[in-house]
């Protein structure tokens, strides 16, 4: 009967609806403390693309098919989940996409 239960209760909590906490500024300006990253708004981001291209890296992390309905020209598709899980799985992945050049701006969006 315990593994009845234990069975079913695993079933139920792996395969629960989980819904998201919408995103608001200041969780995302938290979690770029957190992280060390720094922020910058699209002007911004437009003057360094109009100036020097080459100094960026644009990934975009969106679904392969989302980033073939269109793209920033220049950025590279990296499909990412917004999950902790995913982050950790892919992170060699990443480390391989970004490259040895620790000096270029970094834009994920």
């Amino acid at each position: 009967m315990i593994a009845v239960g234990l069975t079913i209760g695993y079933l139920w909590y792996g395969n629960r609806t989980i819904i998201p906490k919408k995103a608001v500024w200041d969780d995302v300006r938290a979690e770029a403390v957190t992280g060390g990253y720094r922020l910058i708004n699209t002007d911004k981001l437009w003057q360094q693309h109009k100036s020097n291209p080459a100094s960026l890296l644009l990934v975009d992390t969106r679904q392969e098919w989302e980033y073939r309905s269109g793209h920033i020209q220049g950025a590279i598709n990296f499909p990412m989940e917004p999950t902790w899980l995913s982050r950790w799985r892919k992170k060699g992945d990443l480390a391989t996409v970004l490259g040895p050049d620790r000096n270029r701006l970094i834009v994920f969006y």
